[in-house]
């Protein structure tokens, strides 16, 4: 059976060192569901894997990054993999990008070309009030979901206004369980202690590594809207160290928070517990998906 795996879980809790050791066991090959992976320049600021993985620094800090592009990359790297009979193991944070990448979203078309560009001209020009309240005109369910200082946001849902679709469609699909393949979903849980803590040692093993560099190299070039939201990027190219430092831990720890609410609304997903060494973890896992979906393990030799 041409199956596939998925691991999610929030921001420090193994998911890369455990989609590693499943694919060891199994031959597969990783495919990142991370929004801020697939930028180049970054390895450090978005903890990318060291060992080859698939949609991992592919675009410049320049690209806008959207969804649907990334869909459809994520969508042929799955494909292909089916096709040379190897199994895919989606593993990332981004809840969006990992449902793209499992399933059809039937998002939206990208915007006619300047359309972007003038309403973030409307943005700039007329400050961020007035242009939530032409949000607040064109689409309320979006306004009164997207806070008025979510520059990206706010331009994005009054681009989709033009295109007929909303922000918050008023049935939307992003939770259905169908995916495009048969798909198991893991989802690595972690008590909040443990997690707040490992999420402080990997902030300061990403400054000990070279994030204060890096954020500044990477501040002083083109960035997209969507590349300024990796995390720690502004805080160690604008703040002292350990301001930035402490700006980092707290955003990290409202995303992990932000994860686990979306952990919990995955149709399907399988919770193991993440206290344990990544092998015993892609054990677990692939003795509910040899159960399950009868994927095999690499033959020795």
């Amino acid at each position: 059976m041409k199956a596939v795996v998925a691991i999610f879980g929030p921001t420090a809790s193994g998911k890369t060192a455990v989609a590693e050791a499943l694919a060891d066991r199994t031959g597969g090959d990783v495919v990142s569901a991370d929004s801020m992976q697939v930028y180049r320049g970054v390895p450090v600021l978005t903890a990318q894997p060291t060992r080859p993985t698939r949609l991992v620094a592919i675009w410049p800090l320049s690209h806008e990054a959207s969804v649907a592009e990334y869909a459809r990359l994520a969508h042929a790297e799955i494909d292909g993999l089916l096709a040379g009979g190897r199994l895919p193991i989606v593993a990332g944070g981004t809840g969006l990008y990992l449902r793209a990448a499992l399933a059809e979203l039937h998002l939206p078309p990208a915007p006619a070309a300047g359309v972007r560009e003038r309403w973030e001209r409307v943005y700039q020009d007329r400050g961020a009030q007035h242009a939530h309240a032409l949000l607040a005109e064109r689409d309320p369910a979006a306004a009164a979901a997207v806070h008025p200082n979510d520059r990206r946001r706010v331009v994005r849902a009054l681009e989709l206004t033009e295109l007929g679709a909303s922000l918050r469609p008023s049935h939307p699909r992003l939770w259905t369980d169908e995916t495009r393949h048969p798909t198991l979903i893991f989802g690595l849980d972690l008590a909040k202690e443990e997690l707040d803590r490992r999420i402080e040692e990997r902030a300061r093993a990403m400054v000990a590594a070279g994030a204060l560099d890096e954020a500044r190299r990477a501040a002083a070039g083109r960035l997209s809207e969507t590349a300024r939201h990796i995390h720690g990027l502004r805080d160690f190219a604008e703040l002292p160290l350990e301001e930035a430092l402490d700006a980092l831990i707290a955003r990290t720890r409202r995303f992990a928070a932000y994860q686990r609410k979306w952990m919990r609304r995955i149709p399907g997903l399988v919770t193991v517990e993440a206290n344990r060494s990544p092998g015993d973890i892609a054990d677990e896992i692939l003795e509910v998906a040899r159960a399950r979906q009868h994927v095999r393990t690499r033959r020795a030799g």
